[in-house]
């Protein structure tokens, strides 16, 4: 079995962003002519569903369009892996549970005798000159890079929110951690004590707004798609796009609605978590105390099955779901940043989100959007809303604008060019 495998991505030019952010497309051109023929190699855990693979999947392409030799790798593992790596994952953003001793050696057998030797022949054919492994699941392979100490800079990039992290994860963590020459996370306020301030740098997550998904879509194309699941289009809707995991609070959301609903009777809820990402294996648990919850309603729709999608991509159903809603939730509790956030304001709709440390990094409350903190607290956001049309208006156009200034990829992709010239 093979345990390291190449993600290929669609081609993309960087000079689609000269218009867009014409300052960064110039620092960007200028920085690249010094890095022609860097070789990268970036390599997570799964190639679909989450906010790393929508990252990898547009910042790959534009790298290699400004003469950057960058590849994506992926992972393989069994389930077991992935159950403990999740576990890992909640731990990190604060969850109080224990990682016991069979799961470590699961995890770090399964690492050691299956992907480390197909990971070591990577290094050794393709000789990157920098490997840039994405968040816990591959974060130990930090001890199987050939002659890190000269020929390969190794970096790693977490992107969750360590602001308050169990300490036992941590501990488990901390000595691998150790040994990258240079840490990238979302926020100063996620660098663990530590970590030097020199071996880190902050890169905020950022969209592609020329995919698909992240593209305007005329109105009606929108509310053909969503009518065709029996969605009133011309009654509203409001949205949570995002897995259905603990951390996202689905049900936060759905106790939202149904306070909203008690006044506005004709409002309709999308829970749209599409089952993509194969290292995330609670997603079915909490779906199913999702549908349980919310039975009786006619007006709810769950949507988790993307075969079930009648042959629409799930970019252009998501993108529906994003242009057709009138407000967009996302209701977590903790979010290392939270692209579905940036992807509902690039659309110019007002967000209601949840005062998670990543949410906040990108909404100002009353200035681009709206924070709770409960679902009594959004579920009155709602109601206000629904009934305030010109200030609903005003925080969507003051969302796009926000976006447009700091979370579009062109600037992501600079200020891993700025990165990368450290280790040139």
């Amino acid at each position: 079995m093979i345990t390291i495998q190449e993600v290929k991505t669609n081609a993309e030019n960087f000079s689609e962003y000269r218009e867009l952010t014409p300052a960064i497309f110039d620092r960007s051109v200028g920085l690249s002519k010094q890095l022609k023929k860097l070789k990268v190699i970036h390599i997570n855990s799964t190639q679909l569903g989450g906010g790393v693979s929508e990252l990898l999947r547009s910042q790959m392409p534009l790298e290699r369009s400004l003469g950057i030799d960058s590849y994506w790798y992926i992972i393989k593992a069994p389930r077991q892996f992935f159950k403990v790596t999740k576990k890992i994952h909640n731990m990190l953003q604060g969850e109080d549970d224990n990682l016991n001793l069979a799961e470590r050696f699961f995890f770090m057998e399964w690492l050691r005798s299956a992907i480390a030797p197909f990971f070591r022949n990577l290094i050794k054919k393709e000789k990157p000159d920098i490997v840039l492994i994405h968040d816990p699941q591959p974060l130990p392979l930090i001890d199987h890079i050939v002659n890190k100490s000269k020929d390969v800079a190794a970096l790693l990039r977490l992107h969750i929110d360590l602001s308050e992290p169990n300490e036992g994860a941590m501990n488990f963590l901390q000595p691998f951690i150790e040994k990258y020459q240079l840490t990238i996370l979302s926020h100063q306020s996620y660098k663990p004590k530590w970590l030097k301030d020199k071996d880190t740098s902050i890169i905020m997550p950022a969209i592609d707004p020329f995919t698909p998904k992240n593209v305007f879509m005329d109105e009606a194309e929108a509310d053909k798609t969503l009518g065709s699941f029996k969605i009133k289009t011309d009654k509203p809707i409001v949205s949570q796009v995002s897995r259905f995991d603990p951390w996202k609070d689905p049900l936060g959301t759905l106790k939202a609605y149904q306070l909203a609903k008690a006044k506005h009777p004709d409002l309709q809820l999308i829970l749209a978590g599409l089952f993509q990402a194969y290292d995330d294996p609670e997603a079915i648990e909490v779906f199913e105390k999702v549908k349980k919850e919310a039975a009786d309603d006619k007006d709810v729709f769950l949507f988790s099955d993307p075969s079930a999608l009648n042959g629409v991509s799930n970019d252009v159903f998501i993108n529906s779901v994003y242009s057709g809603s009138d407000i967009i939730i996302q209701k977590s509790i903790k979010e290392g940043f939270g692209l579905t956030v940036t992807e509902a304001m690039w659309k110019k709709k007002p967000v209601i989100g949840g005062k998670a440390k990543g949410i906040m990094l990108q909404i100002e409350h009353n200035q681009n959007g709206l924070l709770a903190g409960s679902p009594k607290e959004a579920g009155q956001h709602l109601i206000y809303l629904l009934e305030n049309k010109e200030e609903a208006q005003r925080l969507g156009l003051a969302a796009h604008q926000s976006v447009k200034d700091k979370f579009l990829m062109s600037r992501l992709v600079l200020e891993h060019l700025e990165v990368y010239s450290k280790f040139k």
